[in-house]
């Protein structure tokens, strides 16, 4: 875990970035070759990006509630995001092959996306007494106080004009 920041502060990060959330729900506990490689896959992506920052992934925090797993990603673009989808020299293409030839729509492991494309001044944040987090551990951190104290002028983007 991270060094804890005590005092109030918010995330900024420059431009518009993804928030991706992709989970996995095993419906089917005793089918562990079915699940298995899904489970599996995932922490080999994250490994493959957090060695290749070129790839666009900025931060991801992996989120587990039996049965359903979930990992929160920030990526600089939906582009880097949907080259790293399709690239098949990349981890992602041959899970996502494999997963539909071993699994697929049978109802056995049930996977989810969500993508969120965010503009600048679209989004707001704050922590207090929190180590870096969420958008905070993907963009850099500021000190919530003047523009940037109250949701509504971090939400309007007057933080960055102040």
């Amino acid at each position: 875990m991270g060094q804890t920041i005590n005092k109030r502060v918010c995330a900024e990060i420059d431009g518009e970035f993804v928030v991706f959330l992709i989970g996995a729900r095993i419906n089917k506990p005793w089918k562990v070759w079915k699940w298995w490689p899904v489970a599996t896959a995932m922490p080999r992506m994250l490994t493959e990006l957090a060695r290749r920052p070129e790839l666009g992934l900025l931060h991801a925090r992996s989120v587990f509630s039996f049965p359903d797993a979930m990992v929160i990603q920030y990526w600089r673009s939906f582009e880097h995001l949907e080259a790293y989808a399709k690239q098949r020299d990349l981890a992602h293409l041959p899970a996502w092959q494999a997963f539909n030839k071993a699994v697929g729509s049978n109802g056995d492991v049930g996977i989810w996306h969500e993508t969120y494309v965010i503009a600048p001044a679209r989004y707001e944040t704050v922590y207090n007494n929190m180590p870096r987090f969420g958008l905070g551990a993907a963009g850099r951190i500021v000190d919530a106080v003047g523009a940037r104290q109250q949701a509504r002028q971090r939400m309007k983007g007057k933080a960055k004009a102040a």
